[in-house]
């Protein structure tokens, strides 16, 4: 790994400033692990179908990659959690906590009496802002990690603001209270340069790491990933009102667009509805959730996805990272 840090990254023993979003349905065991084995921090995602047992069986995972790795016993790795699904099922909170993660990040979330249980076992706590005064908010309330969320990012998120005023924006709001990662549409070396040089104190990456091998996207999503461009890439609440998903009507999520999110992306009120035929479509979309079948159901990818073209290995892509930015920013240095 090309050497290329900042202060914070440093004082996690990074190898490069980037976080792995915790991409529920993608981010698992094996994939945290090869993220923090790479340099980076991996973390394990559990989205609005986890549950307690589900996080077990990923933790289980990343002790299994790790437990033949003996270079990665003390190796940093974090959890990421969505707050309703907290909400829904609190042993999830129970079950990282046990796990001595070194970050918990808890996504969507309005309240943050979870901060002192997360800093009582020494991890940091983490929560993404999608405006200023929600930064402000996170940092009065003892969050360690603010992520300034863009609305370029892929999966669900508040788009309000571009990654790079939001940014600039939260900076310049607690700058010196929290630490800050920029995250949406960081997909090169290029724009963690870009970050970084505007004061980032790393990245939060997501839509890059979806095709490796090591993640637990569904093979039939990878074509999908592969063949996308940024500008195929919607905002839409369609797919969770057929799942019936009790998501926030303000946390939208981008998705790459198909025949589906076509049909229905201003209609998403009809889908919340009821009747036979509705209910037997809904049926069909959720058995095609299930199955992985792409066809049906879009893909979540940010703004960044065009820059994906190959399946490659989780270190490859970091490295990769690393080598560009650090040869951008050394030009200045």
């Amino acid at each position: 790994m090309t050497g290329l840090a900042t202060p914070w990254s440093a004082s996690l023993g990074l190898g490069v400033p980037i976080v792995a979003a915790p991409m529920g349905g993608v981010a698992g065991g094996r994939f945290a692990h090869a993220v923090s084995r790479a340099g980076a921090l991996g973390l394990i995602g559990m989205g609005s179908a986890g549950s307690a047992t589900k996080l077990s069986a990923q933790l289980a995972e990343f002790e299994a990659a790790r437990g033949v790795d003996a270079e990665a016993s003390a190796l940093p790795f974090g959890i990421g959690l969505v707050d309703w699904g907290l909400r829904r099922d609190p042993e999830l909170l129970d079950t990282a906590l046990a796990a001595r993660p070194h970050l918990v990040s808890i996504g969507f979330s309005e309240r943050f009496d979870w901060v002192e249980r997360v800093h009582a076992i020494g991890a940091l706590a983490a929560t993404q802002v999608y405006t200023p005064a929600e930064a402000v908010l996170a940092a009065d309330a003892g969050i360690d990690v603010v992520v300034a969320r863009g609305s370029e990012g892929g999966g669900h998120g508040d788009p309000r603001m571009g990654t790079l005023s939001l940014l600039d924006a939260v900076l310049d709001g607690i700058g010196g209270r929290a630490t800050v990662l920029a995250a949406g549409g960081v997909s090169s070396g290029r724009s963690l340069a870009a970050v970084l040089a505007a004061g980032a104190d790393g990245a939060w990456v997501g839509t890059a790491l979806m095709a490796s091998p090591e993640a637990l996207t569904p093979e039939s999503a990878r074509p999908v990933l592969l063949a996308a461009s940024g500008d195929d890439t919607v905002n839409t609440s369609a797919a969770d009102a057929a799942l019936g998903l009790p998501w926030p009507e303000r946390f939208p999520e981008r998705v790459v667009r198909n025949a589906f999110v076509e049909a229905w992306a201003a209609r998403v009120d009809e889908l919340r509805g009821s009747g036979d035929e509705l209910d037997d479509f809904r049926a069909a979309f959720t058995a095609a959730n299930s199955a992985g079948d792409h066809r049906l159901v879009p893909v979540d990818a940010g703004e960044g996805v065009g820059l994906l073209r190959s399946v490659r290995p989780v270190a490859e892509i970091l490295d990769e990272f690393a080598r560009d930015a650090s040869a951008l920013l050394g030009r200045w240095s």
